[in-house]
């Protein structure tokens, strides 16, 4: 007999470790209820925030707040050109599950995570989300993606840009969580 957890959405709130009163944004959007299941967390006392690439992106994000009961702040941008202010969020996910920041060229993507690190308050964390290999039955029946591991290339890219105690938190049911913290200064 298979079991099938309550909550599809725990393994995303455990790996962001986002609680009441944080400010939180997530760039991308490929999944609305895994964004509203993490707003949630943050409840009426924190901020959550959809920077989303596109309009397609922003509507996901609005119906899993929707059917979540949670207040997101919306606004459509380019994740090279972030519409929020510098040193304001506690938390910073980039949703990559959808392929967001593998879809730009290096220079965008140069700029996208300078944009991430801009708006994170010192000490603040980014994370970033996106495909894994699966383990198990799941991975025997996948065929392996081609090209690097998404969480070393996440990993190279967060330390690149001066993020630190840069590390793999997990992978998986599919999903690598790569996570990486702002200075305190500089």
């Amino acid at each position: 007999m298979f079991l099938k957890r309550d909550d599809p959405h725990l393994l995303i709130i455990g790996m962001t470790g986002v609680k009441m009163g944080d400010r939180f944004v997530q760039i991308g959007c490929a999944h609305g209820g895994r964004l509203a299941a993490v707003a949630g967390k943050v409840g009426l006392s924190g901020r959550a925030v959809l920077v989303a690439p596109d309009e397609a992106a922003a509507e996901r994000g609005r119906k899993g707040a929707e059917n979540a009961g949670v207040l997101i702040e919306i606004e459509t941008a380019p994740p090279t050109r972030l519409p929020l202010d510098a040193d304001d969020f506690d938390i910073a996910i980039v949703d990559d599950s959808g392929g967001l920041l593998g879809a730009l060229s290096d220079d965008d993507r140069t700029k996208a995570v300078s944009e991430v690190r801009r708006i994170l308050r010192p000490a603040g964390r980014a994370l970033l989300i996106g495909p894994a290999p699966r383990g198990g039955l799941g991975g025997l029946l996948s065929r392996a993606p081609e090209g690097p591991r998404f969480a070393d290339a996440a990993q190279r890219t967060l330390e690149s840009h001066g993020f630190k105690a840069v590390r793999t938190l997990a992978e998986r049911d599919g999903l690598a969580f790569v996570e990486g913290t702002k200075p305190r200064a500089g």
